[in-house]
């Protein structure tokens, strides 16, 4: 099974840069995005009937915000929008999907970089997450957890650490929350196939000519449960395709 997580920094966008030829070459069996930035109202019939796929959307109060989309060839036993808690699901960031074998989280992580009270916001959200994911491994669920999280977690995982240090998405304290599901027992699954490659990033700022030089973070991921890892057996990043200012990754499961 392939899982494919994407950023499309807004879905009319990425939908004239070839994202539907993007899905007919890669053919994902689940397919999440981020930063969807639609409202329900405002999906076209290629959105809501996509063939050979269920469609699920999760998208902000807010217009032009935030958002969440998830599209799953085998049907989920269950679909959750958001974790029940408003001031998160407002903003459209999460997408739960359950299988017989997983659960899934797909997740738009806040960005913490406009003001404290957003960076506050931000490390409320990956506490409460956290909270609920262990609630639920605690029941032996298999987690898999994927999306933008809005942090490089290490100095490898973004090309100028030391420049950055005092930059939200780098902070010490977000990377201490980072720290802390490692801890609490969730895998970063390309590190572990890939544990010491450098200048691997997901997302290149506009400016600069960042992504052509490769001056980027990796701040997208799929993490997962230590009891998923067995089932784990490749992960991916696919910085030649285009579109967004993030590139799509890859978790290859097989049960």
């Amino acid at each position: 099974m392939k899982l494919i997580s994407w950023n499309v920094n807004g879905i009319r966008a990425v939908l004239k840069k070839g994202f539907w030829n993007f899905v007919e070459e890669h053919q994902p069996d689940i397919l999440g995005v981020q930063e969807t930035k639609i409202q329900e109202d405002q999906l076209l019939d290629e959105l809501l009937e996509v063939e050979g796929y269920h469609v699920f959307w999760h998208s902000a109060r807010r217009k032009g915000y935030s958002g969440v989309a998830t599209f799953s060839k085998p049907e989920p036993l269950r679909t959750q929008y958001g974790l029940g808690i408003e001031r998160f699901d407002d903003e459209g960031r999460v997408l739960i999907t359950e299988y017989p074998e997983f659960l899934l989280f797909n997740i738009y992580f806040p960005n913490g970089q406009r003001d404290q009270g957003r960076l506050d916001y931000k490390l409320d959200f990956y506490a409460e997450l956290l909270d609920y994911l262990d609630a639920l491994k605690a029941q032996g669920k298999r987690l898999v957890i994927c999306g933008d999280y809005n942090t490089a977690h290490k100095e490898i995982d973004l090309k100028n650490p030391k420049q950055n240090e005092k930059t939200s998405g780098f902070l010490p304290v977000e990377r201490e929350w980072i720290d802390r599901y490692v801890e609490h027992g969730y895998v970063d699954t390309f590190r572990l196939f890939h544990p010491d490659e450098p200048e691997q990033y997901t997302w290149w700022t506009y400016r600069f000519g960042a992504r052509s030089r490769n001056i980027g973070w990796r701040i997208d991921y799929f993490f997962v449960s230590e009891n998923m890892v067995p089932f784990v057996k490749g992960a991916a990043i696919l910085p030649e395709v285009m579109g967004s200012d993030h590139c799509p990754i890859v978790l290859e499961v097989d049960f």
